[in-house]
């Protein structure tokens, strides 16, 4: 008997028992499905996050000074120099500082984020400007009470659908609105979204807003991700040059970024992939049970057949072939049943999670190999049964 008349007899048995093949076959189906869905879920996580990695610009290098005790510091124009020292590497540079408080116009209240930048925040954002203009370096120089807007701030009816032009207080003070950015999310009238933002001259949210005399957090931009490592390295040293200690500060890409949350995404999605693949494990042993109580119910099938002349290897072939037939159906209905998961789990977060090939492959050839080793040991069994005894079997 070769192995295609042994596949055909394991359909044929399958057939004959339905209910008990789908509850040996359902721990396989749950283990494949969970393993695909996981993945297929991790997959669309990671690439929603590369786009929008991929959106605020892979060649950003985001510079931290904590001091650590310091009595050194640097200033924002010694980081400008150095920024131009360096021009064959980084294309702009400009100091970040966030504002904590709240935003009055008119009679009502709202809690935006409010940020300090400079004249080069716009180039490295690489936004365009719906109306007016952008923060340029006389306000910066002269501490200018100005500000750009989002463009959730036209649909306000307090600016009367025109920002441009109007007046907003921040923190007590008054800010002129001289330019609107054009809108960066679909939902742009919501507001929380990203266009629910207002920036204002560095150095005004620096001694007029938050008040401190030491701005920590710089936003560069390379020339391209080629030179990404270059300008880290320059900035790097800069920094190293005024505190000797590296400890003092932080240099890091977004390239970088994208990297670890990459890494750990890979990590926890095997993790929990692996977690999934125990259900596969199981759902081998129910194979195995299933199995022997087979061998145990066909004892004089078996006899007979080598009273007829089969052979050891036969036998073991045929329940062999009929345990990996089970898990490979199972597998199947597994891929089927995790794609169309993940498939409408995607849609309903708005991501792209269609399992990949390497995916269907890994949990098709997992299944298949399950079957057989957790099918070997009642194959191994039927094939050694002494024919005299198993013809004795009632």
């Amino acid at each position: 008997m070769n192995a295609f008349q042994c596949f055909v007899l394991a359909l044929k048995s399958l057939a004959t028992s339905k209910l008990r093949a789908l509850l040996t076959m359902l721990g396989m189906i749950i283990g494949v499905a969970a393993v695909i869905i996981i993945m297929s879920l991790g997959n669309g996580v990671t690439n929603e996050v590369s786009t929008a990695f991929d959106s605020i610009g892979t060649n950003t290098i985001t510079v931290s000074i904590m001091g650590r005790g310091s009595s050194r510091s640097i200033s924002a124009d010694e980081m400008y120099e150095a920024a131009y020292e360096n021009s064959d590497s980084i294309k702009a540079i400009s100091p970040t500082v966030e504002v904590n408080g709240a935003v009055r116009i008119g009679s009502e209240s709202y809690t935006p984020t409010v940020t300090g930048v400079g004249e080069d925040y716009l180039t490295i954002k690489t936004w365009d400007m719906a109306e007016g203009r952008f923060i340029n370096y006389i306000d910066t120089k002269d501490r200018k009470r100005v500000c750009v807007v989002g463009a959730y701030y036209n649909s306000m009816e307090a600016f009367d659908g025109e920002a441009l032009g109007s007046t907003l207080r921040i923190n007590g003070y008054d800010f002129t609105v001289v330019g609107v950015i054009e809108n960066q999310s679909d939902d742009w009238e919501d507001d929380s979204s990203s266009d629910n933002m207002v920036l204002v001259p560095y150095s005004t949210a620096a001694k007029l807003l938050s008040k401190t005399s030491q701005i920590s957090s710089y936003t560069i931009l390379a020339q391209n991700e080629d030179t990404v490592d270059e300008a880290k390295l320059a900035m790097e040293n800069r920094l190293y040059k005024t505190f000797s200690d590296d400890s003092a500060y932080m240099v890091i890409s977004m390239s970088e970024v994208l990297d670890i949350f990459t890494e750990i995404m890979d990590t926890m999605v095997l993790a929990l992939a692996l977690i999934a693949g125990i259900s596969l494990l199981v759902a081998g042993i129910g194979i195995m049970n299933i199995m022997l109580v087979s061998v145990a119910e066909r004892t004089r099938e078996i006899g007979i057949r080598k009273a007829l002349g089969a052979k050891p290897g036969h036998i073991k072939l045929q329940f062999v072939i009929e345990a990996g037939t089970t898990s490979t159906i199972g597998g199947i209905i597994g891929i089927i049943l995790g794609v169309i998961i993940a498939r409408v789990l995607g849609n309903s977060f708005d991501m792209d999670c269609t399992p990949t090939i390497a995916s269907i492959l890994t949990s098709f050839g997992v299944s298949v190999l399950i079957g057989v080793v957790f099918g070997f040991l009642p194959a191994n069994k039927a094939a050694t049964l002494n024919p005299i005894d198993a013809l004795r079997n009632d």
